[in-house]
């Protein structure tokens, strides 16, 4: 199969994927590029920093199958995709612990002023009296989304000794007792909002979900509550955070993996500001998870090749493909 591999992915898996196919690199390139390379492939495998738009299918007429190496499918027109003929493939699950584990490193930075402490350290000032923070035991940790991700957010937080609780799209009562065995209480939305102390986004980027945190839920937060979004950018409304975070309002500080514009060159509008952690979405990239990626991904790609995708991805609790239209 000729592939394009528009994102790096494990090394031992690009080697795989060479030994047993034609592949052809394009990492970090420009959207023009991009469609120039992709004219005589027939699948490609990329990150959450590939838009795979329907310019871009459009550009490869012999395209036949989209490998996602990740959860999201925010990043690409799947309609576009199956109207081409063109199957789509995710893989979510490897992501589900490094997540969470970023997430709580996340919180407990926060929490405590870790990055400030060290920042202060190596200026050399000495500001101990400044920095203190809360206990997390007996803290109310609050997940929106509490799938594989969010769930395990929740189980985490239990385990530090804080009340866990969560919302999910379908409030059904399968959901609360699949939530309840990891000690996550179901509740409203609204309520995660106003309850938490340390409130988590977890939310695929979807047109339900834009904005979801908006000035509004925003402003219903508990007065010097946390803000953590894994998630991705554009369901948290920055603008409004940054006033929130600037008026002396009621959030004590937020982190950031992911933003409304990510890439190098890019100016984050809450660099200035001390109670604010940024990364450059890398809450997924564990070491040890990527490898797992890598091998599932040549694991996919090698089913397709031999027919049968869809009968491996069928036998697995959670079916990530997207079908072309008969």
């Amino acid at each position: 199969m000729r592939i394009l591999l528009a994102s790096r992915i494990d090394p031992d898996a690009a080697t795989a994927l060479s030994r047993r196919h034609d592949v052809t690199q394009a990492v970090d390139v420009d959207p023009e590029h991009l469609r120039r390379t992709v004219a005589d492939r027939e699948a490609i495998i990329f990150r959450s920093g590939v838009q795979v738009c329907e310019q871009v299918i459009k550009a490869a007429p012999e395209l036949r199958l989209l490998v996602r190496a990740g959860s999201g499918l925010d990043n690409v027109d799947v309609d576009a995709a199956i109207d081409h003929g063109v199957t789509v493939v995710r893989v979510p699950g490897s992501s589900a612990q490094p997540v969470a584990e970023f997430t709580f490193a996340l919180l407990l930075a926060l929490a405590r002023k870790v990055v400030v402490a060290d920042r202060e350290l190596r200026r050399r000032r000495w500001p101990k009296a400044e920095l203190g923070g809360p206990l997390l035991s007996g803290r109310t940790i609050g997940v929106v989304g509490a799938g594989r991700i969010g769930t395990r957010v929740g189980e985490m937080g239990a385990a530090w000794g804080m009340r866990a609780i969560g919302c999910v799209a379908g409030h059904t009562a399968a959901a609360r007792d699949r939530l309840a065995a990891r000690q996550v209480t179901l509740v409203p939305f609204e309520t995660v909002v106003a309850e938490s102390d340390f409130l988590c986004l977890h939310v695929p980027l979807s047109a339900r979900t834009r904005g979801l945190v908006d000035a509004a839920t925003l402003a219903r937060m508990k007065p010097g509550s946390h803000l953590i979004n894994v998630a991705r950018g554009g369901v948290l409304d920055e603008a409004a955070l940054y006033r929130e975070l600037t008026s002396g309002g009621r959030i004590a500080g937020a982190a950031l993996d992911v933003h409304e514009h990510e890439g190098d060159g890019t100016a984050s509008p809450f660099a200035e500001l001390s109670n604010v952690l940024l990364t450059p979405h890398i809450a997924a990239m564990a070491t040890d998870s990527q490898r797992l990626v890598g091998e599932r991904v040549v694991e996919l790609v090698d089913a397709y090749e031999r027919g049968v995708l869809h009968e491996v991805l069928a036998a697995e609790e959670a079916v990530s493909i997207q079908p072309p239209r008969p």
